[in-house]
């Protein structure tokens, strides 16, 4: 079983439920899945990038990326609608707490100038968003084979009804949040 899924079991769930009056530990909120996702926007011009970039996609995650398109053309940007222009992958289950491990352990730790991540970027459901300016923080990249630096996004979708809940929860799980002062 992965390290972040004990924990989960042994240790957050008791916390939880003692901070929220949790009666039956089912109702505590748990992770549903992480969407990482990349954006391309030179892809419109040059095709080889996007490849290149669901090739480091499938190597941070481990699963196989899905090519995103253009829902609505926009003409300043040479955009038509369904262009390529992105990928993103979904992670469930044991591959989204070998990630969420590998992500609260190596990655954040390894980004420049680190100093916590900002606790606001809740959505009002219990989701988090978080940004990653470039992909070579992520040790599986090798920084002599990549062609560009790219940004990724990714998601964290979790079962809390709040963002107290959710912040609460993934506190316990290890994400390292700036202090409030």
């Amino acid at each position: 079983m992965n390290r972040i899924k004990e924990q989960y079991r042994k240790a957050v769930i008791p916390a939880m439920q003692k901070r929220f009056a949790y009666k039956n530990p089912h109702q505590v909120p748990h992770l549903d899945k992480i969407v990482v996702s990349m954006g391309v926007g030179a892809a419109t011009q040059n095709k080889a990038l996007l490849d290149n970039a669901v090739k480091d996609m499938e190597q941070i995650t481990g699963r196989k990326a899905i090519i995103t398109n253009a829902r609505k053309s926009i003409s300043n940007f040479k955009l038509r609608q369904g262009m390529p222009i992105g990928c993103k992958v979904t992670l469930r289950d044991e591959m989204m707490y070998e990630f969420f491990d590998r992500l609260v352990s190596i990655v954040i730790p390894r980004i420049r100038d680190f100093r916590g991540i900002p606790a606001d970027a809740f959505d009002g459901r219990g989701n988090f968003s978080l940004g990653i300016k470039e992909q070579t923080v992520f040790p599986e990249i090798e920084y002599d084979k990549i062609d560009a630096i790219r940004g990724l996004n990714i998601n964290i979708i979790t079962t809390a009804h709040t963002d107290d809940e959710a912040r609460e929860l993934l506190r316990e799980l290890g994400m390292p949040f700036q202090r409030s002062e």
